[in-house]
């Protein structure tokens, strides 16, 4: 029986991009969960030091691209601030099926840290969506509905509750992983049991 592998990311974070690439070297089903992650930070008192502190910021330009050279991945940076990352978290959201979530995010993952396109509207995150290839006839209209917005609160909510405090974070049974870096003790757990 395969084992589940929670996957909290956002769109936003250049990090999450990097995980996401390696998510088929494990062996374990993995569920897609989205959230807004300065929400869930703000719900457990936590900052956002790379926006922060230039140092950091600074730093974590040169620690993605060792990272992109490591998974042999392009990272081209979209503006961040103007991202619409909630639009592309509810896009995931209002998936018809896992299947269509994976396709949905791995097509906007590529557009916003492979391609570097900043999605600021709904409708660019539809046209992205459109341009590989993803039916939208239904989904354009779910991205903005009030209960695709709820589930994203839920998401921050459950997220909040269970420990995550930024991105990207898997969970494993009762254990809590945090970071790219941290593949190797999700890959030994999932080993192990």
């Amino acid at each position: 029986m395969s084992q589940t592998v929670e996957f909290f990311f956002d769109f936003v974070s250049p990090y999450s991009y990097l995980a996401y690439s390696q998510l088929d070297s494990l062996q374990a089903d993995i569920s897609l969960r989205p959230i807004h992650v300065l929400s869930v930070m703000k719900l457990v008192g936590n900052t956002p030091t790379t926006v922060t502190c230039a140092a950091k910021g600074r730093y974590a330009g040169a620690d993605l691209a060792r990272w992109a050279q490591r998974y042999n991945v392009t990272v081209k940076r979209p503006d961040m601030r103007a991202m619409n990352n909630a639009a592309c978290a509810r896009a995931v959201l209002a998936a018809s099926s896992s299947e269509a979530a994976r396709q949905i995010t791995n097509a906007l993952f590529n557009a916003c840290w492979r391609d570097g396109q900043t999605l600021i509207t709904t409708s660019e995150v539809v046209d992205v969506l459109k341009a590989a290839g993803i039916e939208v006839a239904d989904l354009a209209a779910q991205i903005d509905a009030p209960e695709t917005l709820e589930l994203l609160e839920q998401n921050n909510q459950e997220a909040a509750e269970r420990g995550v405090f930024g991105v990207p974070s898997f969970i494993l049974g009762d254990s809590l992983f945090f970071g790219n870096d941290r593949l190797d003790f999700v890959r030994e757990q999932l080993a192990g049991a």
